[in-house]
Parts: C-alpha cells; structure tokens; sequence
C-alpha cells in the first residue's frame, strides 16, 4: 500500500474526513470528528511508511507477539494503539486493509449516541 492508495482507502469510508490537526506533516483521518488512522508524511517520503491505528488492547498484544512490523502506538496510548511499520513489508496489502477497518470499527462503536445517529444518516 502507498500513500495515494491509503488516502483513498480511508476517504473511502463513511463519514470519513483528512486533518493536519498537529502540523503539516502528520495527516489525520477521522470519522465524525475521531481519529482512526495518523501517519507522518515524512515517514513515506523517507521510505519508512507507518501509520497508527487504534486496536483492541487485547488484539494489540496478539499482533505485536506475531509481527515485528507491529508495534506499540508510537506517541499514543500504547494500550490502544499500534504503529505498523510498513516499509518493512512484513504486512500484507490485505493485513493492513483489515487493520484500518478495525481501528475504523472501533471509534465508530465508541461513538457517543447523538454521533452515532448522525453516522447512520451519513
């Protein structure tokens, strides 16, 4: 997966929105105002592709014990977020996909009520 395919994957989603909430390199995505996903541009730039996303505790500890390329969310909660180093190609296309639903999943089902209306009508 490269940045292009990434970006579209994630503005794919419903109700998804793109932010540069901290500066103008770390890209945000968010589901009706939650972040889901974050990446360092710069990260690609360099070849050293990563992006965070939010993760089940106990499915983090699971992916981390399996993947070398899976880590403890670099700069965020490390009980509930991962950091997938993607450069090192150990993820499939279809690993990193089912990773980003998940994260997607789990902010949506965290949403509060009045959100979670306004996500349905999305």
């Amino acid at each position: 997966m490269n940045i292009e395919q990434l970006y579209e994957y994630c503005l794919s989603k419903k109700a998804v929105t793109e932010h540069f909430p901290f500066d103008d390199n770390v890209l945000v995505f968010k589901v009706l105002g939650k972040m889901f996903l974050l990446t360092g541009l710069d990260t690609w730039e360099k070849g050293e592709a990563a992006i965070n996303v939010k993760c089940d505790p106990d499915y983090a500890e699971e992916l981390r014990a399996e993947y070398q390329s899976v880590e403890p969310g670099y700069h965020m909660s490390k009980k509930h977020w991962n950091t997938l180093r993607l450069h090192k190609g150990e993820l499939s296309p279809k690993l990193i996909s089912e990773l980003i639903d998940h994260s997607y999943d789990l902010v949506v089902k965290s949403l509060p009520k009045r959100k979670q209306e306004e996500f349905r009508e999305f």
